[in-house]
């Protein structure tokens, strides 16, 4: 019934008032016109189910529903609409897939959803030049089908198919960042939209250079700003090529330690590894299950290798060595495409695959990264801490640059336990800083962990990055709430 009335509410035009830099901002019928007169009127929606699904992401954040959806179509349109909320004083939050994990796509003061999916279109390849620009409705996995012919492949893959833009916004990484380092290392440049409709070129219109000493890094501001600070429509990238042959290994250990233990001499040992990923035993026993997988459900490790074949037998035979080191009980290679998609399928979806361990109820996923010397230690304390907190929970991550996530299941209907949840995000994103190490290292800030973001970067970094903020937007009206 409630729903009901809030859908006949936006039909009959009321206003819907709340404070936004002690101002009352208003979003109406008639505002909502003016979406319309920019995009169309079928790409402009204000009905609950609507709202609704933009309002939150993958994250247990509360759902916080925007006033509107539009979809533009293009940049002139975004920079049309851009400028009309900010006469307005209308909050903007854009969305692309969807797949956060921190609350980033919540509206949490109303506003304008801008859905950016609509723009979908490849532009500018340069195989020659090895990059790419792409709009924000682009996925990772949709440009790597574009590229399969032509021997490039952009090789960032967080868990989910997410949008390229988005992972722009939110400076994300996956398993291949060991060796290809995370978004903010294969952004050439942004295109973005400014707060007041302004089009801003982060490193000048269409150019794709390697490397520039040319001023402020414009671009890197605006990787992991959460569009705090504009809207990216288009993301030039560099591309890689595909390598001449890949190996791939499962390793089983007999303790968390051994197998992290591992992950720190290969990295130390100078072995070019482009995978590295650690998935402890309740990760291994839902991946078996999920995915159909018939592994060792101990600390185990997944790895991949780039390079010449001969170069690949040189390090499979170091990496060997290190690993009977370690006490691996199985280590199994494997050259096959198919084992190969298989591993890293399964590995994609661990998310998933830990949710149908528990049905019925929620997953919370954080992250952390440490300097790599210290993750034995704090992947060790982390699995105490889950019992110590009274938990359920995963351990798994891109162990090779230092950063891994803790999946917790929990009942959302049960209180104490979400509190529990709460305070062990929190510990363990002190326990990451007293290593000096990171309370993110790829799901960013968003409404979660500001407090934490205080506590990392001390009262100088905030009030540096919100002058930053001040400047770009004045009235505070880019995904107002987040990082900040």
């Amino acid at each position: 019934m409630a729903g009901q009335l809030r859908g006949a509410a936006r039909i009959l035009g009321s206003w819907r008032s709340y404070c936004l830099k002690g101002q009352q901002v208003k979003v109406s019928a008639d505002f909502v016109k003016k979406l319309k007169a920019v995009v169309g009127e079928s790409n402009v929606s204000t009905a609950d189910v609507v709202l609704e699904q933009h309002g939150h992401d993958e994250s247990t954040h509360r759902c916080s529903p925007p006033d509107a959806v539009v979809w533009p179509q293009n940049v002139e349109q975004v920079s049309r609409l851009a400028a009309l909320c900010h006469d307005y004083r209308i909050p903007i939050i854009p969305f692309g897939t969807g797949t956060g994990l921190e609350g980033g796509v919540n509206a949490i003061k109303g506003g304008i959803c801008f859905n950016l999916t609509h723009m979908d279109r490849i532009l500018d390849l340069s195989v020659d030049d090895f990059s790419v620009t792409v709009e924000p409705g682009v996925t990772w996995k949709a440009l790597n089908y574009y590229l399969r012919d032509t021997g490039l492949w952009f090789p960032v893959d967080p868990g989910a198919d997410a949008s390229l833009c988005g992972m722009a916004a939110t400076g994300a990484s996956g398993t291949n960042a060991v060796r290809y380092g995370t978004m903010l290392e294969n952004v050439v440049n942004l295109e973005v939209v400014l707060a007041d409709g302004q089009i801003l070129h982060t490193a000048g219109q269409g150019r794709r250079f390697q490397k520039s000493s040319a001023g402020y890094n414009l671009t890197g501001l605006f990787v992991g700003s959460e569009g705090t600070l504009g809207l990216i429509t288009t993301a030039t990238l560099r591309l890689h090529g595909i390598p001449e042959a890949t190996v791939v290994a499962i390793c089983a250990f007999p303790s968390i330690q051994a197998a992290v233990g591992s992950t720190v001499q290969i990295i130390q040992s100078g072995l070019s590894v482009a995978r590295i990923e650690f998935l402890d035993e309740v990760i291994m026993d839902a991946c078996n299950k999920y995915s159909g997988l018939t592994n060792a459900v101990t600390p185990s490790l997944f790895l991949e290798f780039h390079g010449s074949q001969r170069v690949l037998e040189e390090q499979m035979q170091r990496t060997e060595e290190i690993i009977q080191q370690n006490g691996s009980s199985h280590f199994a290679w494997s050259k096959d495409p198919e084992e190969r998609n298989r591993l890293w399928t399964a590995r994609h979806n661990a998310w998933y695959a830990t949710l149908a361990l528990r049905p019925g109820c929620k997953g919370y996923s954080t992250d952390v990264c440490v300097p790599i010397s210290r993750l034995p230690d704090i992947m060790v304390q982390a699995k105490k801490d889950l019992e110590a907190f009274g938990l359920i929970g995963a351990l798994v991550g891109h162990v090779g640059d230092g950063n891994f996530h803790c999946l917790l299941l929990y009942n959302p209907e049960d209180a104490d336990e979400n509190r529990r949840v709460k305070e062990f995000v929190t510990h363990l994103g002190r326990t990451a800083l007293a290593m000096r190490g990171t309370c993110t290292g790829e799901h960013g800030i968003g409404l979660g962990k500001r407090q934490l973001l205080k506590e990392e970067i001390g009262p100088v970094g905030i009030e540096t990055m919100r002058q930053i903020k001040s400047v770009l937007d004045p009235k505070n009206l880019m995904n107002p709430g987040k990082v900040l």
